[in-house]
């Protein structure tokens, strides 16, 4: 493992007024003056102005009547933000949410110019299998903080002591505490080369990697570059979509003629999420600059988020309704409230606009692949479509509860189905 050296006690301070807590980032005060590929311990320390500016600016909100439908087909309900921000200004505690984030070990490191935050936490077990999980948008690490014990420590869950995994969970660039790229071209083909260079900075000859959505994206990036490291990868919104599929769904054809119960119903999803969902995608690919709003406006930022994909959004009605499935309240403000102290909701929308891969279509990935099926996803994968896409599928499993943040709303399940896609390789170890 490369050492990490040794550096003074730093806190990383947003700002010291509220006026400017929210437009400084965590990063900027790790920068050392050469680049190095040294690994720098990171620590999480939120001034309090920075808390109190972000409740003053959320009891101000100034609200818009509510919509003309009853339902949530004009977007994000009134009464639902109004629910969120209420609990948002008056009971909920950052603190206790950046008390998880502080007892984990957080590192930094410069990759290709750029800081690189990620927590690394290593197994207590022998032959641990090193695994870097890659989260979304708009997700982040804290996505990832519920399969941490699960997937290091596994026999205090009920798991073997053969599954254990040494866990690397980065943020993206211009996501959380990583550094804000300053120039173009930071996409998911470079993130991945920036990662496999992260896991062989930190030791590992052979590595394994997991991702859904942008982490998806990304992981199945590092397959196709292919590095000798990479043993596989696991996904949990695997891009499988045939050809034929995907140019039909792009033209607005009917589907093609033929298609398995499985496969008509994965259309249905695509369909509607393509004709129905994909506003802020859209918006976010083509001026993510335009995007002032939820810079400044907290609620803003939070309607932006919550409103990703349908299934989600209802799920997350529910919680603010009182009706905890999965989520918490506190759960889906950690991450709303990481996206406003970082100042990134600009930063990781730009990530739509340098990429120009086809999101959902196949891409011919030769190396093994484990593949996690979740019905409530954007789309749930068919076999048939994963069988074509991967020619050395290794595992393959169709759920039966989860959607869009699987590692967040069913936390042991997903860690199940990582040991399930990753058992057999461990013998190539």
């Amino acid at each position: 493992m490369s050492p990490i050296s040794p550096s003074p006690t730093r806190r990383d301070l947003l700002a010291t007024t509220a006026a400017a807590a929210a437009l400084s980032l965590f990063p900027a005060t790790l920068r050392t003056a050469a680049a190095d590929d040294s690994i720098r311990p990171f620590h999480i320390d939120v001034p309090e102005e920075a808390l109190t500016d972000l409740r003053r600016r959320v009891a101000a909100t100034r609200w818009p009547e509510r919509e003309t439908v009853a339902d949530d087909t004009q977007g994000v309900q009134l009464a639902t933000i109004q629910n969120l921000a209420r609990y948002w200004a008056t009971d909920y505690d950052w603190r206790k949410g950046e008390a998880k984030l502080k007892a984990l070990p957080h590192f930094i490191t410069e990759i290709d110019g750029l800081d690189i935050h990620f927590i690394h936490v290593r197994s207590k077990h022998e032959n641990a299998l090193p695994l870097i999980v890659t989260h979304g948008w708009p997700g982040s690490i804290i996505e990832q903080l519920k399969i941490i014990g699960p997937l290091t420590d596994p026999t205090a869950h009920g798991a073997s002591a053969s599954d254990a995994f040494n866990l690397v969970i980065p943020s993206i660039p211009g996501y959380g505490f990583s550094g804000k790229p300053t120039a173009t071209g930071w996409d998911p083909v470079r993130i991945a080369r920036a990662w496999t260079v992260l896991m062989k900075r930190l030791g590992y000859t052979q590595f394994v990697a997991q991702g859904g959505d942008w982490g998806d994206a990304i992981t199945e990036q590092m397959a196709l570059l292919a590095p000798p490291e990479l043993l596989g990868i696991h996904t949990n919104m695997a891009a499988t979509v045939p050809s034929d599929i995907a140019k039909a769904l792009k033209y607005g054809d009917p589907p093609p003629a033929g298609l398995s119960v499985e496969e008509r119903h994965a259309w249905d999803q695509l369909d509607f999420f393509y004709k129905h969902g994909l506003g802020y995608a859209t918006e976010m690919a083509n001026h993510p600059q335009s995007l002032y709003g939820i810079a400044d406006s907290p609620v803003g930022l939070a309607a932006w988020i919550i409103d990703h994909d349908v299934r989600s959004y209802e799920l997350i009605s529910r919680v603010f309704d009182g009706r905890s499935e999965g989520l918490t309240r506190d759960d889906v403000l950690d991450n709303i409230t990481l996206y406003w102290l970082t100042n990134t909701a600009v930063s990781s929308a730009r990530l739509y606009w340098e990429n120009k891969l086809a999101f959902f279509d196949a891409k011919n990935i030769t190396i093994p692949v484990a593949v996690s099926a979740f019905p409530d996803e954007i789309y749930q994968a068919p076999r048939s479509w994963a069988e074509r896409a991967f020619s050395k599928l290794i595992h393959y499993n169709k759920l039966d509860k989860g959607g869009h943040f699987a590692a967040w709303e069913q936390p042991q399940a997903f860690s199940d189905e990582v040991r399930a896609g990753f058992r057999s390789l461990r013998k190539s170890i």
